[in-house]
């Protein structure tokens, strides 16, 4: 019947629109065409799960590493820390970030017995990695739990004009979930396939819409200032009782026939 075009720059926009009231008389339903956004979903960030404290001269001087916000992979993560190393004055080689692919957990190694990693300050990259608040030292130091790079599992596109749909056992305005295919960096350009999932709108004066993306725990994405794109599909739902009037006619002339 109708479809709409949502834009917005964060994660929770409402778009207006002139006098879009639909029919009291009639009942409608919805579906997400398209959403179309870049992947800048950060699993670091600041004032949150940056920062990399560590001590030399055993103890006596402590530093921080900060990382700014960013979507980082482990091999990034070990760059950026070697880098700042150098720029605090310390050998870039006195700690080394690296992956133990088998278990998919971190292993800090530190080379210089006079520094010390600290994860049980508030705020590090401990979690990120698989530590648990501990301070750790001199050489082979694997996470105690798998790295948790990837924080967000799925990303829920909610809309405040429909009903019938339901997360973890609780009505939900979710009308589609998915997850990025594409690298940090690159263009997302999500499809529903096989076919459109339509729910019943829960009003009919649509003149407003509230769109937001949270993810599998119900915290907004942060998108970090770029566009999203949705399109949304409004319809009709048509009545069935003439087509099963029709079928059931259809049935009744076939045993008709079959019984001549």
């Amino acid at each position: 019947m109708t479809t709409f075009i949502l834009t917005g720059n964060t994660s929770d926009f409402t778009t207006c629109h002139n006098s879009v009231i639909l029919d009291p008389n009639k009942n409608y339903e919805a579906a997400l065409l398209s959403l179309d956004t870049y992947n800048s979903i950060p699993n670091i960030t600041q004032g949150k799960n940056n920062l990399f404290p560590y001590l030399v001269d055993n103890g006596k001087t402590w530093k921080i590493i900060a990382l700014n916000t960013g979507a980082y992979e482990l091999a990034a993560i070990n760059n950026e820390i070697k880098r700042q190393l150098i720029a605090n004055g310390d050998s870039d080689s006195a700690i080394t970030v690296t992956a133990n692919v088998s278990r998919l957990t971190s292993i800090v190694s530190i080379e210089n017995s006079s520094y010390k990693v600290d994860f049980s300050v508030p705020n590090t990259i401990g979690s990120v990695l698989g530590f648990d608040r501990v301070v750790i030292g001199l050489g082979y130091n694997e996470s105690s739990n798998i790295v948790n790079i990837m924080q967000v599992n799925s990303i829920l596109v909610n809309i405040d004009i429909i009903m019938g749909s339901y997360v973890n056992g609780s009505p939900s305005p979710t009308m589609y979930s998915f997850y990025p295919n594409v690298a940090p960096g690159y263009k997302i350009v999500e499809r529903p396939n096989p076919s459109l999932i339509y729910y019943r709108l829960s009003r009919h004066d649509i003149s407003r819409m509230r769109v937001w993306l949270t993810d599998q725990q119900g915290n907004l994405i942060d998108l970090r200032g770029e566009t999203i794109t949705i399109r949304i599909y409004v319809r009709e739902i048509k009545s069935r009782s003439i087509e099963r009037d029709i079928l059931k006619e259809v049935v009744e002339i076939k045993k008709y026939l079959n019984n001549k």
